[in-house]
């Protein structure tokens, strides 16, 4: 396969074309086991977790052939492939899981056999399945002395095992500010700085999470390394702050409020089996509004194991008062180091991402590196000391839409401003705007090219009535309004996501989401690729995927299926500009128009190759139903 280089903020092949690559994240279901199914609406054997196995996660390996071809006839040729640390390591620290990194490569060097490029997500979401979400393996969470068969009862996490069903939408992330998920994350990127008293078999407890995780994504490094489809690595999927930053214990963290939000000093107290009342929230159409308060572990339950102690009480955070009373000393203690405020991005996720790169080129020299600092503070600085070869990954998606599952084609929701925004076309400038904001964050990053790792919609809008229906018009509308934003801003970028295994009533197999752009439910013909897609009319666009020079605009009108683009032409490119053109979108076929030159269609392959005259500075290419 043509090698993928960075050049001046863009991917580039090796004929100096501009790259856009377009993916998926593969897959929804890789966050939990397949051995046994870890679905996380089931609760029997949930807190076996030393004992599973991710081995076909995305698919079995004989399923490989069907989705990939499926995938390479969507135009796909990028998979944000996820990897969870627990897959790797979950049975204890060291014990690594042969069969499952035996099951990666082989599955990978599927991928490239079908022509895509892959980069590794080692993902997590509000650190592990036990705090509810997915990534780090159980233990991680005995080696700080937290017992995870009673983060429930204690309000230091919830999660969809414990909590059955129906689960309350979108508030796994509220559990990024609940006790276990922000004390581990807190303690992986600056334990050094906040937990110096506590180690683990000799280790400083940053160092001791730090290298087991290193290690365990240095082991997929080494089992791919000489597949050359392999583009690199992501740092870590989403990263959190935990506490780190907290200007006041004693105060709500984050705006993400849905049902108990203690306050991260309420969490401690909680933990330590001192029963709490605390505010309770709900997301409403107008946002989120505290609407009571509820008490919390009133049979005084400690989340801590036996023996072991609340660690911020051991490090003065807190303490108890002669008469039993708890109070709070230290409110501003994850503020400030040395009489420096912190600040994450710049004194602990740069110095992470650098040991990462490190970590990684040991064994995989010259992969790319796929980084993600937290969005809502400045990049940190990208200095000619720091790692090269870096690529900015950021999430993007509908604010409004992925948390209350409605579409309002005129309505837009401008999140760090809170006040919406109305009229289709104003929408459009400003997803555009919030997407080329974010393009632009990277020249801080030495050059670095953007690519936006999630985007995508949730298809079970408006209580899943499409599915009831078999109408899908508002959902493809409603991913096509996503996408166009990417196409309007020329960034490169994976959806969010395909998974094999999803099914209507249960979506993606994880915390009741339902995001994947393929379903069984939905397939009524196996013996047609297309068959099982959704919102294809939307995902299915046609895009320049290597461009003669700068790409400067591209639009496609899904409805009428007329794709445009301009670009400026730059000498050394040194072949043609290249088109993705879907046949689903074109059964009868299209019609081409150009600023100059000639081109050439290829239907088998998809693709429209247009040779631009080098005299003009600008060139144009458009591409037009037959009929129409």
């Amino acid at each position: 396969m043509p090698q993928i280089l960075i050049r001046r903020g863009w991917f580039e092949d090796e004929t100096h074309r501009r790259l856009l690559l377009r993916g998926v994240n593969l897959g929804g279901s890789s966050k939990v086991p397949a051995v046994p199914d870890g679905a996380t609406y089931r609760r029997e054997g949930f807190f076996a977790h030393r004992d599973v196995s991710f081995v076909g996660r995305p698919f079995p390996l004989e399923e490989a052939d069907e989705h990939f071809a499926r995938l390479r006839a969507w135009g796909f040729n990028l998979l944000r492939f996820l990897v969870t640390w627990e897959a790797v390591e979950p049975a204890g620290p060291g014990l690594y899981d042969a069969a499952y990194l035996d099951y990666l490569y082989e599955v990978v060097k599927k991928a490239g056999e079908y022509g895509f490029y892959v980069f590794i997500d080692p993902h997590q979401d509000v650190w592990s399945r036990f705090s509810g979400g997915d990534g780090a393996p159980g233990w991680t969470f005995a080696a700080v002395g937290l017992d995870i068969t009673r983060f429930d009862e204690t309000g230091a996490a919830i999660t969809h095992q414990i909590h059955g069903d129906p689960f309350p939408r979108m508030i796994w992330p509220t559990n990024n500010f609940k006790l276990a998920a922000a004390t581990m994350f807190t303690l992986f990127f600056a334990g050094n700085d906040f937990a110096p008293g506590l180690k683990v078999d000799g280790l400083p407890i940053q160092e001791y999470l730090q290298s087991h995780y290193l290690e365990a994504m240095a082991r997929v490094a080494a089992c791919l390394k000489d597949l050359p489809h392999v583009l690199g690595y992501e740092a870590m999927n989403e990263p959190a702050a935990g506490y780190i930053g907290c200007p006041d214990l004693a105060a709500p963290m984050g705006e993400l409020r849905i049902g108990d939000c203690p306050t991260p000093y309420q969490s401690m107290l909680l933990a330590a089996g001192f029963p709490q009342e605390v505010e309770v929230w709900e997301l409403r159409a107008t946002g989120f509004r505290r609407v009571g308060r509820r008490l919390l572990n009133p049979g005084g339950v400690r989340a801590w194991l036996p023996g072991r102690k609340c660690i911020w009480r051991e490090h003065g955070v807190w303490d108890v008062a002669v008469g039993g009373v708890p109070r709070l000393l230290r409110p501003d203690y994850f503020h400030r180091v040395g009489g420096r405020e912190v600040d994450f991005n710049r004194d602990y996720y740069r110095p992470f991402a650098n040991r990462f790169a490190a970590a990684i080129r040991a064994v995989h020299p010259g992969a790319l590196i796929f980084v993600e600092p937290l969005p809502d503070q400045p990049l940190p600085e990208w200095g000619p000391q720091e790692a090269g070869g870096i690529v900015f990954a950021p999430h993007w998606y509908d604010a409004y839409l992925l948390l209350r599952k409605e579409f309002i084609p005129w309505l837009g929701v401008d999140v760090p401003r809170r006040r919406l925004v109305f009229g289709r076309r104003a929408v459009r400038r400003y997803f555009a705007a919030q997407v080329r904001a974010i393009k632009g964050e990277a020249a801080g990053l030495g050059g670095a090219p953007t690519l936006i790792g999630e985007v995508g919609i949730p298809f079970d809008l408006g209580e899943k009535g499409a599915y009831r229906t078999g109408d899908f018009s508002r959902v493809i509308e409603a991913m096509d309004r996503s996408l166009r934003a990417m196409d309007d801003v020329l960034v490169s970028y994976t959806i969010w996501n395909y998974t094999a295994d999803n099914i209507n009533a249960r979506g993606d197999g994880w915390n009741d989401e339902d995001l994947s752009i393929f379903s069984r439910d939905q397939q009524t013909d196996p013996a047609d690729l297309n068959s099982g897609g959704r919102a294809l009319a939307a995902v299915l666009r046609p895009y320049a995927r290597a461009t003669a020079g700068e790409p400067l605009k591209m639009s496609f009108d899904y409805r009428r299926r007329r794709f445009e683009f301009e670009f400026c032409h730059a000498p050394a490119a040194a072949a043609p500009t290249e088109f993705f053109i879907p046949n689903y979108r074109y059964p009868e076929g299209y019609r081409v128009e150009v600023s100059d030159g000639g081109y050439e269609k290829d239907p088998e392959n998809q693709l429209l190759r247009y040779y631009h005259t080098l005299p003009r500075e600008k060139h144009w290419v458009r591409v037009r139903p037959e009929r129409s």
